[in-house]
């Protein structure tokens, strides 16, 4: 067994979600979203070397020394799978490991908008899960994705780094190749997978220009495209994807999205009151009012194109939040802090 291993015993003692590593410092576990360091003595650099080179394979070892980062997936037997992160920092290498649960989650169980299973039963265009980093974005992804698995037949095609959840074949057909080991990039993997009569493709993350123009380019052509950004809303994230291509491909590319966004989530974890944390998101749908407020580049409607399809399912972050606040789920200043307008929950934040 790896020494590794005994650390991640530990984590999962501890319910914890991630595990850091450090030179210098004793290893630590997130609880809640707060840090604990372990019962365990200061890491030296012989130390990290173990511990990391031991789960990697040789060839991804001699990548992590050349590039100094390292994304891979980590299975601990049966009882737990880890998506792990190598880098280098001031004192010598540190790593962190997330844990991804053994089982996905439904739609219901983790408590998320009804309006989402409509994600899973659109026939074609963009549907985007935004978020910072750990905030929950491939687990509701995993859980659309899963809902498409248990009831059609459709041939699911899933560009990961690392592959996180693995999903069995239910009705559709999966294919989930991993960037780095099956696909040099998530631009190479979107470009063969127009070739490969996919229904439904996950990027695990649009980074770059050309990931996501390929990814529109997918979506325009027929296939349903799932992708994720860090943007923490419906306006930043189309923004986002306007900005990242030159001003003169601008006007196409605003005409293209207006045409294929089928819809965005963005989620945020807050903690609760009790010490654990809840998801929230902001919903955007397909319309009309949509489609000609990206057209015409009035990327500023866009917020009352939300706050009029209340009906529809669509809702803004704030009012998401509100929600929590009203349910007293979370603290005045939880949702201060998270907010976007500021002054609507000011009164209710202490010691700001």
């Amino acid at each position: 067994m790896p020494k590794i291993d005994n650390l991640f015993k530990a984590l999962l003692k501890f319910d914890a979600s991630d595990l850091h590593m450090s030179e210098g410092q004793p290893p630590k576990v997130r609880v809640h979203g707060r840090l604990t360091a372990l019962n365990h003595p200061v890491l030296t650099s012989e130390m990290m070397k173990e511990y990391l080179q031991e789960i990697c394979a040789p060839d991804r070892w001699k990548h992590f020394l050349e590039n100094r980062d390292l994304d891979f997936a980590y299975g601990m037997g049966t009882e737990a799978r880890f998506r792990s992160n190598y880098f280098y920092q001031s004192h010598g290498m540190g790593a962190v490991f997330r844990l991804i649960p053994s089982r996905i989650k439904t739609l219901e169980e983790l408590n998320l908008p009804p309006i989402l299973k409509t994600f899973a039963t659109a026939r074609s265009g963009l549907i985007l899960v935004t978020g910072p980093t750990g905030s929950g974005k491939s687990t509701t992804l995993a859980a659309i994705i899963d809902y498409i698995n248990q009831r059609e037949a459709r041939h699911i095609l899933t560009i990961e780094e690392p592959i996180e959840f693995v999903h069995p074949n239910k009705k559709s057909f999966l294919c989930q190749r991993e960037v780095g080991i099956d696909v040099d990039s998530f631009a190479d993997g979107l470009r063969t997978a127009i070739r490969q009569d996919c229904d439904v493709v996950l990027v695990g993350e649009m980074r770059d220009h050309e990931t996501i123009s390929l990814a529109i380019t997918a979506a325009s052509m027929g296939s349903l495209v799932y992708g994720t950004l860090h943007t923490n809303s419906a306006v930043k994230t189309i923004d986002r994807i306007i900005d990242v291509f030159p001003a003169p491909q601008q006007p196409q590319i605003r005409t293209m999205l207006a045409d294929s966004l089928k819809g965005i989530c963005a989620q945020l974890l807050l903690k609760t009151t009790d010490g654990k944390r809840v998801a929230v998101n902001e919903i955007l749908l397909a319309t009309s009012g949509l489609s000609s407020s990206i057209r015409e580049g009035n990327i500023a409607n866009i917020r009352n194109v939300i706050q009029g399809g209340g009906n529809l399912g669509m809702q803004l972050m704030d009012d998401a939040i509100w929600k929590q606040l009203q349910a007293k789920r979370v603290s005045g200043n939880e949702a201060y802090m998270k907010a976007t307008d500021k002054s609507r929950f000011a009164q209710f934040a202490t010691q700001m």
